[in-house]
């Protein structure tokens, strides 16, 4: 690693930081550029150390032109391929953490500016990417090369050179559906076989096994996260639809949601949306059952991303091709939504829904003489704008409280924001094991109990009560992001002892005995802020984050003893 020049301070000869203290700046560009071209031939001790700067810089200053124009993305396309070829070199010292810096420099750097992207591209980083998410090391390195790559397919001067690499788009949806159970298996479960530079990556170096497990579930979530966006960006392309509209893989998709710790991406309903927008991507999902009904359970529910299952089912009834496969599971759920004024940034979604069943009923060849009369009666009470304002809870009919429930909820002002069918709906939920449905609404009921102004909730708000508390670590569990994997393989293993995360109290029915006079009433919150997914226009009701986080921060700590940490 030598260079130029050295401060007299510094013990290290040729030390990069000394360099980057150069005044003159002629003088430190061309050390910086002889240091990148050098790099990747040297064998000397102490390379991780510059690149960890690098590493920080990238991530602190991704938009600065001067480390690109000076040849950072050869550098680190180099340097990943010797850590590849030469494992030699890899297990010496600390250079194995050098190809996760590498690549995670490529992807902060072009994350927010195309010309960025192009020059990464030009300096040939695609190969190298590819190669780490193949799986050539392991998932920490497969994640931060999704994520590059990830930003490389969203610009429309660089996807064609993303798309060439055709294993690109299988890979992903393979890590998408594997991504879960591969970070359970190879780090989270066997926590005595942890590699230590992966849990030094995860926890910055604080360490802690605790701290290494809720990093590793959030990771996880981003591995998923990210290869759904990955695939997002093949999925405006119609001629990929036929690979990405496999039956296997679109079945899973509202499956994959990231879990409590995903704030801000849409995930599996997300490219579900993108896939639902092109003729060529309805006919495959109107044709599975179960995404559709996954549909209708997302549109009725508290999820951020409530607005995108709607829109799937809107445009599904809006074809002539896939109405009739669609209607009578999408109708039922759109008149309970009928009542929606707005959700995030989207205006009057009641009146857009309403205008979408008129035209179903009018239109020829859409499928409505076959639909159930109870269906069609449902339908003509919405078009004449039926009022339904109050909300009963039949616990023995799940489906009809959750219609009711919904209604309510609706017709709420802040919409979604009624605490008593907030807490109904999540037992109906419950009743019919959606599990992720009614932890999120069971969440939000927490969450407007703690900010109500009314007495009989206010009252609470220092306190969770405890039939709640207990209905919502049995949700958590059920709705844990690692539920699959461990049921699969096996529970946690701490020093060579099991102990499963996942297993279930035996004693869930204090909840259920909780009389109707304690559950409570209105509650009101503020709208939320919209956020954005990139490469994907459209925006978030930021609704539910707030509760979300106030869950792992604030109600972890009131739930203290739930075993899932």
């Amino acid at each position: 690693m030598s260079m130029d020049k050295v401060s007299p301070d510094c013990p290290y000869p040729g030390c990069f930081f000394c360099v980057m203290k150069e005044a003159n700046p002629s003088k430190r560009r061309a050390s910086v550029l002889k240091f990148f071209r050098e790099l990747p031939s040297q064998d000397d001790d102490g390379q991780v150390l510059p690149i960890s700067g690098l590493w920080n810089t990238a991530m602190a200053h991704p938009n600065d032109p001067e480390f690109i124009e000076l040849g950072i993305f050869e550098c680190m396309a180099a340097l990943i391929w010797k850590g590849l070829k030469n494992r030699r070199w890899l297990s010496h010292d600390q250079n194995i953490y050098i190809p996760y810096y590498a690549a995670h420099i490529i992807g902060s750097y072009t994350m927010n500016m195309e010309e960025f992207a192009e020059m990464a591209v030009h300096a040939r980083v695609i190969p190298a990417l590819v190669e780490l998410l193949r799986g050539r090391l392991t998932w920490v390195e497969q994640r931060v090369a999704v994520r590059a790559l990830g930003h490389l397919a969203t610009y429309a001067s660089t996807f064609p050179a993303v798309a060439s690499h055709g294993e690109i788009l299988e890979l992903s949806m393979q890590l998408a559906m594997s991504a879960l159970e591969i970070v359970y298996s190879h780090f989270y479960q066997y926590v005595d076989r942890r590699l230590s530079y992966h849990c030094d990556l995860l926890t910055r170096g604080m360490g802690g096994v605790e701290l290494e497990s809720r990093k590793a579930e959030e990771w996880a979530s981003q591995l998923q996260c990210w290869s759904l966006q990955l695939i997002n960006c093949f999925a405006f392309k119609p001629e990929f639809l036929p690979t990405i509209c496999k039956p296997d893989f679109l079945v899973k998709l509202p499956g994959m949601w990231g879990g409590l710790v995903n704030e801000n991406s849409p995930a599996g309903i997300g490219l579900l949306r993108t896939i639902c927008h092109h003729k060529l991507g309805r006919g495959p999902v109107a044709s599975c059952p179960e995404i559709i009904e996954s549909l209708c359970n997302i549109a009725r529910s508290s999820d951020d991303w409530q607005y995108m299952a709607i829109d799937c089912l809107i445009w599904l009834l809006q074809d002539p091709s896939t109405s009739h496969k669609v209607i009578d599971k999408a109708v039922p759920v759109l008149i309970d939504l009928a009542e929606v004024t707005t959700l995030g940034d989207h205006k009057k979604l009641g009146d857009s829904i309403i205008n979408v069943l008129q035209e179903c009923i009018q239109s020829p060849g859409t499928g409505c003489n076959s639909i159930s009369s109870r269906t069609r009666e449902q339908k003509e009470r919405t078009v004449l704008y039926s009022n339904r304002a109050q909300c009963h809870l039949l616990l023995q009919q799940p489906l009809a409280a959750i219609s009711d429930t919904t209604h309510a909820l609706c017709f709420h002002n802040p919409i979604n924001r009624h605490a008593k069918s907030l807490w109904r709906r999540a037992q109906a939920y419950d009743m019919l094991g959606l599990a992720k449905e009614s932890l999120l609404d069971a969440i939000l009921y927490i969450n407007e109990c703690s900010q109500s102004t009314d007495p009989d909730l206010s009252s609470r708000q220092n306190k969770v009560p405890e039939y709640v508390e207990h209905f919502v670590k049995k949700q958590m569990r059920a709705a844990w992001l690692f539920r699959e994997a461990a049921v699969k393989h096996g529970g946690v293993h701490c020093e060579g002892d099991a102990g499963d995360i996942c297993s279930q109290e035996t004693d869930d029915s204090e909840w259920e005995t909780a009389s109707e006079s304690d559950i409570g009433d209105d509650g009101n919150d503020e709208v939320g802020e919209a956020r954005e997914w990139k490469n994907n226009t459209e925006r978030k009701d930021r609704r539910s984050k707030a509760s979300k986080k106030d869950m792992k921060q604030g109600y972890r700590l009131q739930l203290a003893e739930d075993d899932e940490a």
